[in-house]
C-alpha cells in the first residue's frame, strides 16, 4: 500500500554525521552559526525534498547542536519538514504567512527576531551569501536587524562536505545512471524527420520519470538542453516545436535523478549526413575522454586530469577555452553542478574515493555543436562510470 510520509533516504545516524563534518568545517572558520538557505544543503543534511525554496527558508545549523533547526514558512515546516526529516518538532519554527511576499516586511526580519530569542544574537553567523536563494535584500535585512553578531561569508562549507559521497550515495547515483541510459535510448529512438522537437522531449521526459521497474526517476534540477544545428554553440538552449529537418546535428544534456542524486550525460546525433570534420573532431573527443578516464585515481588532481586532455587536444591542433568537468551528486533547480570544484588547470583539488563528476568537453563552434560527456565515480583504483552509454556520435 503507498504510504506518505515516505522513509528518509538516509538513516538519521548518516544525518547526524554529515552535521558533524559540517561544524568541523564551521569550526574551521570560526563560525558559531550557519545559516543554509541552499536546497541542495538543506536536503544533504535533512532529507527535506520539497519546492518551497522560492519563499525565504532557512536551516540553521548551530556549532553546539547535534540537530539542526528550520525556520519558514507555516505551511512548509509542519506539515512538511516536521514529516519528512528526521528533525524534531522543537527545532522548527514557521514564520506567519503575512510575511510571504509582502512588500511591507520580509521573512529575514521574523528569522532574525528568532535567532536572537534562540542566543546567537551576538555570535559569528555564516550566512549562504552565494547561494541562488538569498536575494540581496534578504541579505541586507540581516544586517540590519543582527546589529550585535559577526556576519560572515559561510557560503560553499556544506558543499565541500558533500563532496565526497558515502557509499549510499554512490548507490543512488548509480540507479541515477540507469535512468540516464534509458533517456538516452528513448532520445536516438524518438529522434527522426518530420518529428517535433517538444515530442521528442516530451519522450525523453517520461522515461526520466518512469525511470525503470524497479525504481522511478524525479525532476532533473535542469531542463533538458538540446542544442542543434547553428546554434549548436548555444549549449544550454532548450526544445521548441518546430519539425525536425531531414539534416541536423543535435546534441542531448540532461541526468538521470534518483533521490534527487543525478547522473548527467550528453551525447550527439545526426540526423542525414554529419559536417564536414564533424565525425574526426568526435573521435578526438572520445580520445580525449578515454584517455581522462584511464588516467583517474586517488592522489591525482584535477589540475592534471585537464592537463591530460588538454594534451590529447594539443596533439591534434583543436582548442577548447571552456574546463571540461566538475563535481555534481544532489541537484534542485538550476544546477546538478557543486560549485566547488572545476576540472581545469588551475584547480589543484586532490581526487578521493567517491568524489563523483561530470566529464563534459564540448565543442561550441560558430556553425554547429559537438558534446559527449561521462559522468564517474572515483574508486580506489581508477574510475567507474554511472551509465554505459557509447561515445560514438549516433548517425540515422
Amino acid at each position: 500500500m503507498y504510504q506518505l510520509p515516505l522513509p528518509l533516504p538516509f538513516t538519521e545516524e548518516e544525518y547526524r554525521s554529515r552535521v558533524k563534518k559540517v561544524q568541523e568545517k564551521m569550526a574551521e572558520k570560526g563560525m558559531d552559526v550557519l545559516l543554509i538557505t541552499d536546497p541542495s544543503n538543506l536536503y544533504f543534511l535533512t532529507g527535506y525534498d520539497a519546492e518551497s525554496y522560492y519563499v525565504d527558508q532557512v536551516l540553521v545549523v548551530d556549532i553546539n547542536d547535534e540537530m539542526p533547526t528550520f525556520i519558514g514558512r507555516y505551511m512548509d515546516a509542519f506539515t512538511g519538514v516536521a514529516r519528512m526529516t528526521w528533525l524534531k518538532e522543537d527545532h522548527i519554527f514557521a514564520y506567519p504567512d503575512n510575511y510571504v511576499q509582502n512588500p511591507e516586511k520580509h521573512p529575514m526580519d521574523w528569522i532574525s527576531s528568532k535567532l536572537k530569542e534562540l542566543g546567537f544574537g551576538k555570535k559569528t553567523i555564516g550566512i549562504e551569501i552565494k547561494a541562488d536563494y538569498i536575494t540581496p535584500y534578504a541579505w541586507e535585512r540581516y544586517k540590519a536587524n543582527l546589529t550585535e553578531a559577526k556576519l560572515v561569508d559561510g557560503s560553499l562549507t556544506v558543499n565541500y562536505v558533500r563532496s565526497v559521497k558515502s557509499d549510499k550515495e554512490i548507490e543512488y547515483m548509480m540507479k541515477a545512471g540507469k535512468i540516464s541510459e534509458r533517456m538516452m535510448l528513448t532520445f536516438y529512438e524518438t529522434m527522426a524527420p518530420g518529428v517535433r522537437l517538444c515530442d521528442v522531449a516530451a519522450a525523453v521526459e517520461a522515461a526520466a520519470f518512469s525511470g525503470t521497474p524497479e525504481f522511478g526517476g524525479e525532476c532533473c534540477a535542469s531542463n533538458m538542453m538540446f542544442p542543434r544545428g547553428i546554434m549548436g554553440g548555444a549549449p544550454h538552449i532548450q526544445w521548441d516545436d518546430q519539425p525536425l529537418p531531414e539534416n541536423i546535428t543535435i546534441y542531448l544534456e540532461n541526468a538521470g535523478v534518483y533521490k534527487r542524486y543525478h547522473a548527467p550525460f550528453s551525447r550527439t546525433l545526426c540526423l542525414g549526413q554529419p559536417p564536414k570534420g564533424f565525425i574526426e573532431i568526435s573521435k578526438i573527443m572520445i580520445e580525449g575522454i578515454e584517455t581522462v578516464m584511464d588516467h583517474v585515481k586517488p592522489g591525482i588532481t584535477t589540475g592534471e586530469l585537464a592537463d591530460i586532455f588538454g594534451a590529447v587536444y594539443e596533439k591534434h591542433g583543436v582548442e577548447k577555452e571552456a574546463r571540461i568537468g566538475y563535481t555534481t551528486g544532489i541537484g534542485f533547480f538550476p544546477s546538478w553542478g557543486e560549485r566547488i570544484i572545476s576540472i581545469r588547470s588551475i584547480d589543484k583539488t586532490v581526487l578521493q574515493p567517491n568524489m563523483t563528476f561530470h566529464l563534459i568537453p564540448g565543442m561550441y563552434l560558430d556553425q554547429y555543436g559537438l558534446s559527449i560527456s561521462q559522468a564517474f565515480c572515483v574508486t580506489e583504483t581508477g574510475a567507474k562510470k554511472l551509465y554505459d552509454i557509447p561515445y560514438d556520435v549516433y548517425v540515422k
